[in-house]
């Protein structure tokens, strides 16, 4: 019976595997060109791309809450695997706010560069007023823009305190103009089974966890459920500085993300 299970499993995962290559590879050069020629097509192509990527991966995407459709959000969010970014690029079209490494992974980075992503620093102090100015500057021109603002990713089951630094960019910033909204993803369940507090962490991507053997685990894996609540803009009095702003998304995204792990409403 394990046997017979195993087998199916890695089935699963080399048809998954060979499933999203062929649907990846042949668009990678048609987002290029969308980019390069800075067409409209730039920002809304990823989030088609993505909904089918969780189609082909079989996550269930269940949303609650919506992105301000008037002006472009600042989106302050916890981090628990590679997934979310799937995830959350299934909901809106968003572009990332991403470490500057991911730049230089094998073909990642290529997806990365092609979603748009923001790369910085997180190493040196004085790049932050460079990279708080770039990520101001795409919010004007119209992006939607993620910040994973714990600055890792944890094992799902838990909010690690945030990083204030790049809440400056939004410090001050007209609420008429631009949206701040917290953002909160939980994995719930896996092959309709709620995963617990046990299970959280083997469908999460954080320590020293290695890329390609958690990509061909949660290949292998089954069907997942993902929660992912949006709250509504945040007060603009509660912009004014970013110390008082990091900690009052800390406390909703930590507080959304309790009740959504144990299924009570928010």
């Amino acid at each position: 019976m394990y046997f017979n299970v195993k087998i199916m499993n890695t089935l699963r995962g080399i048809y998954i595997t060979l499933t999203f290559l062929l649907f990846t590879l042949p668009l990678m050069p048609l987002q290029w060109i969308f980019v390069s020629c800075n067409l409209p097509w730039k920002r809304t192509f990823p989030h088609w791309y993505h909904k089918n990527v969780c189609r082909i991966l079989g996550i269930r995407v269940h949303i609650t809450g919506y992105i301000d459709p008037k002006k472009p959000s600042f989106l302050i969010a916890n981090h628990a695997s590679w997934l979310d970014i799937t995830t959350l690029s299934a909901v809106a079209p968003v572009s990332f706010i991403a470490k500057k490494e991911v730049a230089s992974w094998p073909f990642f980075s290529w997806l990365a560069k092609l979603q748009r992503s923001i790369f910085i620093d997180r190493t040196r102090r004085t790049s932050t007023k460079h990279s708080t100015n770039e990520i101001l500057e795409r919010l004007q021109q119209g992006d939607n823009v993620v910040l994973f603002a714990e600055g890792t990713s944890s094992d799902g089951n838990q909010v690690l305190p945030f990083k204030t630094a790049l809440f400056a960019t939004v410090e001050n910033c007209n609420a008429n103009e631009i949206a701040i909204q917290t953002l909160t993803v939980a994995y719930t369940s896996k092959n309709g089974i709620p995963l617990g507090r046990a299970g959280r962490p083997h469908v999460a991507w954080y320590g020293d966890m290695g890329m390609i053997g958690h990509l061909w685990s949660v290949f292998c894996g089954g069907p997942l459920d993902i929660k992912v609540h949006i709250s509504p803009p945040i007060e603009a009095n509660l912009c004014k500085k970013r110390k008082e702003l990091a900690h009052h998304a800390e406390l909703a995204v930590r507080s959304n993300l309790a009740k959504l792990l144990i299924g009570k409403p928010l």
